[in-house]
């Protein structure tokens, strides 16, 4: 793992490109917005967790649980939150609002939830799958 000198931050990759900043928290973003917001955000962080250990990353513009690699983000929105997984597949399902394909074994499934109800097994199988990708076990 390298860690980049000016943020901390590791990464998988030496001299990984990323948008270094420091002081960004979990409250700035949310600050202003419903609690029932927040607690999709801790819902989405359970649900990573059953998986293993999550380290959590507040960015300027997003949130990212990260493993050896970042294997989910997201932007968190007034009512709402928008995210997605990173998987060594592409997954088709109605409830992925667009699904970008990087590489044969990198798609970015992104996904928008309102309400707690929304995240359910299925979710769960979904994040179980990318934290194995932000393990680079898809890589063996």
């Amino acid at each position: 793992m390298w860690r980049c000198p000016k943020c901390r931050r590791q990464f998988a990759n030496r001299n990984q490109s990323h948008a270094c900043g420091c002081g960004y928290t979990l409250a700035s973003h949310f600050a202003g917005k419903p609690k029932r917001v927040r607690a999709i955000f801790d819902k989405l962080l359970s649900v990573a967790k059953r998986s293993g250990p999550v380290i959590v990353l507040p960015e300027k513009t997003r949130i990212a649980f990260q493993v050896r690699m970042s294997f989910a983000a997201f932007v968190i929105r007034q009512n709402w939150i928008d995210g997605h997984v990173v998987l060594a597949r592409r997954l088709e399902n109605p409830r992925f609002r667009r699904i970008e394909t990087f590489s044969p074994r990198n798609h970015l499934h992104a996904f928008r939830f309102g309400s707690l109800e929304e995240i359910d097994d299925e979710v769960g199988a979904w994040f179980a799958e990318a934290y194995r990708v932000g393990e680079q076990r898809h890589l063996n």
